[in-house]
Order: structure tokens, then sequence, then C-alpha cells
């Protein structure tokens, strides 16, 4: 089933903004010892994901169009996160979803099948979803070596054309980040399906 926000129209522009609920910029990392089930079949924390430089968390699943559209950009920018110690995990928080498509079972098959060679894990009973604020799929929160939020929001400016972007701005906030510059567009707008919570 295609995303209640599916339409023909996609580009956002990366303001600077505030959202009830969210976790804001200069958080600190949340939830950080809870230990969710990977699709290895171990049971990883989000400290266990960080590395030296960080931590990138994105709150993905197996189903949703943008998250299907975006796959190539998901695996790139994590590929080049991983390259530069910068952790990764991807949290399916789709527990509406759990007994279908968005099983654990089901997860195991879409990971080996876009090549993940990061942890992709189940957040059971939304908690992390609940703690960052996430409420799209993907929706990307990025965290600096001392697990302050620095970045929060989509991939880049055209999550439904990949021809038609014009800034990336997960990759731009992991190399200014790097870099130890101050982020320049700390927020965007996350574009995709709602994450299915169980209430």
């Amino acid at each position: 089933m295609l995303c209640a926000l599916l339409s023909s129209s996609f580009g956002f522009a990366a303001f600077t903004f505030s959202r009830n609920g969210e976790l804001p910029i200069g958080a600190s990392l949340p939830k950080a010892e809870v230990k969710l089930k990977d699709v290895s079949g171990k049971e990883v924390s989000l400290n266990d994901a960080r590395k030296d430089n960080g931590l990138l968390v994105m709150f993905s699943c197996n189903t949703c169009p943008y998250v299907i559209r975006n796959q190539a950009r998901t695996n790139q920018v994590c590929q080049f996160a991983m390259s530069k110690s910068v952790g990764v995990i991807l949290l399916n928080s789709n527990e509406g979803g759990r007994d279908g498509a968005d099983s654990y079972n089901e997860m195991k098959t879409y990971a080996r099948t876009q090549g993940y060679n990061w942890y992709y894990a189940v957040d059971k009973n939304n908690e992390l979803a609940d703690a960052f604020g996430a409420n799209r799929t993907p929706e990307c929160f990025l965290f600096d070596r001392s697990g302050k939020l620095v970045y929060h929001g989509a991939i880049d400016d055209n999550p439904g054309d990949d021809s038609r972007v014009k800034r990336h701005h997960l990759l731009e906030a992991i190399n200014e980040m790097l870099a130890g510059k101050d982020v320049s567009v700390k927020l965007s707008r996350s574009v995709g399906c709602g994450i299915k919570r169980v209430n």
C-alpha cells in the first residue's frame, strides 16, 4: 500500500525549524543501552553501533515506497558513514506490521537482498521511535562523537526523484561534522510513510 503522503511533488526546502515531540538538535543519544534484536540474531544497542566519529540512526522498514525509492541512496550514505568510522544502525519500528511484511524474518530477507553490512534491528514496541520522536521512514538522526544530535531529517532534498536532488543533506552533515564544523543544515523534513505504531 502506498504511503498516504505519496504525491506528485517531492521537493522540500531545508529550513531550520523545530517540531513538537522530536529530539532537539544538541540532545544526547537516547535509549543508548536498550538491546535490540538485529537481523544477525545478535542483541545490540545504539552504543554497540557507535564508532569513533559518531552514529547514524535511520528509521526504516521493508515496505515503504519512499524507503524502496531511496534504497540506493541509503546504501551509499551508510557505506560512506561506515568508511569514516561513523556507526550505522537502521531501526524498523513498524510494530503494527510485525506479523506481515515487516516481520523479523522479512527484515532478514530484505537486509540480505540489499547487501546491508550494518545493523538492521527491531524497535520493539516503538521504544526508540518514541524516544526520538521519529514518525517517518526513512528518517535520519546523526550524532557526533560525543553522542550529541547534529542533524535530523531526510537523506536529501528530493526523496521522490534522485535525478532532481540539489542538496545531499545527510552526506553534507556527515562531512561537516567530520571536519569539526557546525552543521549548516541541521533540520530538514523527512518524507515517507508513517511509522506503524502498536497504539
